[in-house]
C-alpha cells in the first residue's frame, strides 16, 4: 500500500478534481451532453488563476477569474452548437482547438507560469492550519460549499427546467421554454466549474502549463462514472456526492498504481480502463435492476391471482 503522505496528496488533488467532476457531471449526466471543452476550458482556468497570481492579486480573486474564463469557453461552444446548429460534440472540439491559442494569448505567449513567488490559497491555508491538512481541509471546504450550492439551484425552478432539458427537451419547449437558453447556461455553468478546477489545480502545483489539459475529460468522465457505481444514484445529492466522491477514489487509484511502479505514461491506459469497467459495471446494475424490478411485479401478480 501507498505510504500516509501519497495517500494524503491523492486526496487533496481528488478535491480539485471532484470540482472537474461536477462540471462534467452537468453536461455529460444533466444536459446528457458530451461536451470536449473540457481539455481547453481548464487550461483556460489555469491560465487566468495563474496569470491573476502573479500579478499579485488575492488568489480567492484569481478563482472567480478562472470560473468566469471557464464559463466564457462553454458559452462559446453553447453559441455555436444552438445558434450556428453546429452538433454538440464537433462544437466541443472546434472551442477546445481555438483555446490552445487563446490560452497562450492569456498567458503573454509563454507556455508555463510558475507561482513559486506568488501567493496562493493553499499557501494562506498553511498559515492558519497543520501543513499536512491543510490543503484536503481548504479542498473539501469548498467542495462542499460548490456541491452545496449547486443543489440548491438544481432544486430551483429553474433548476428543475434545466434538468427536464436533458431528459425530454420537446417537452421543454412545449412547456414554452427555450432549450437553447437552457443549453447556454448548462455549458456555462458546467465549464465554469471546470475552469475553476484548473484555477486551483494551477494554484496547487504552484504553475500552469499549456499542455495540462490533455485528458482531462476522461478523468472527469472516469470520476463521474466511478462514483456513480459505487456510491449509488438514487438521489440528486447522492448524484453530487457520487461524483465528486469518484474523483476521489480515482486519485486514489492511479497514486496506488504510480506506488507499485506504474509508468506516469501508461496512466491515461489506466483511466481508460477504469472507464470501460466502470461502464460495464454500471451496465450490469441496471440489468441487474430490470430483472429485479421484473421478478418483483412478478411475484406481485402471481400472489393477487
Amino acid at each position: 500500500m501507498m505510504t500516509m503522505t501519497a495517500l494524503l496528496g491523492a486526496i487533496e488533488l481528488g478535491t480539485i478534481y471532484a470540482i472537474l467532476a461536477l462540471g462534467i457531471f452537468i453536461s455529460f449526466r444533466t444536459l446528457n451532453m458530451p461536451d470536449l471543452t473540457v481539455d481547453g476550458s481548464i487550461v483556460t482556468g489555469m491560465a487566468a488563476s495563474a496569470v491573476i497570481c502573479a500579478s499579485g492579486v488575492n488568489p480567492y480573486v484569481a478563482l472567480v477569474g478562472a470560473f468566469v474564463a471557464g464559463g466564457c469557453a462553454g458559452l462559446v461552444t453553447g453559441f455555436l452548437h444552438t445558434k450556428l446548429k453546429i452538433q454538440a460534440i464537433l462544437a466541443g472540439i472546434l472551442v477546445m482547438l481555438a483555446s490552445y491559442s487563446v490560452n497562450l494569448r492569456i498567458m503573454g505567449k509563454t507556455p508555463n507560469i510558475p507561482l513559486t513567488k506568488s501567493e496562493t490559497i493553499y499557501k494562506m491555508a498553511d498559515e492558519i492550519l497543520p501543513a499536512k491538512y491543510s490543503g484536503i481541509v481548504l479542498g473539501l471546504i469548498i467542495l462542499v460549499v460548490i456541491i452545496t450550492l449547486l443543489y440548491m439551484f438544481l432544486q430551483t425552478r429553474i433548476g428543475f427546467v434545466f434538468r427536464a432539458t436533458g431528459d425530454n427537451e420537446d417537452m421543454v419547449r412545449a412547456a414554452g421554454v427555450s432549450g437553447d437558453t437552457m443549453k447556454l447556461l448548462g455549458l456555462g455553468l458546467s465549464n465554469g466549474l471546470v475552469g475553476l478546477a484548473g484555477g486551483m489545480l494551477a494554484q496547487n502545483q504552484a504553475f500552469a502549463d499549456i499542455n495540462s489539459g490533455t485528458g482531462m475529460m476522461v478523468i472527469g468522465l472516469a470520476s463521474v462514472i466511478l462514483g456513480e457505481v459505487v456510491f449509488g444514484t438514487n438521489t440528486l445529492l447522492r448524484r453530487l456526492i457520487a461524483a465528486s466522491m469518484g474523483a476521489i477514489l480515482y486519485r486514489i487509484i492511479i497514486s496506488q498504481a504510480l506506488y507499485i511502479g506504474m509508468e506516469s505514461s501508461d496512466l491515461k491506459l489506466v483511466s481508460a480502463i477504469i472507464v470501460a469497467m466502470a461502464l460495464y459495471l454500471g451496465l450490469l446494475g441496471e440489468r441487474g435492476a430490470k430483472i429485479r424490478k421484473k421478478r418483483g411485479k412478478n411475484e406481485k401478480a402471481a400472489s393477487n391471482s
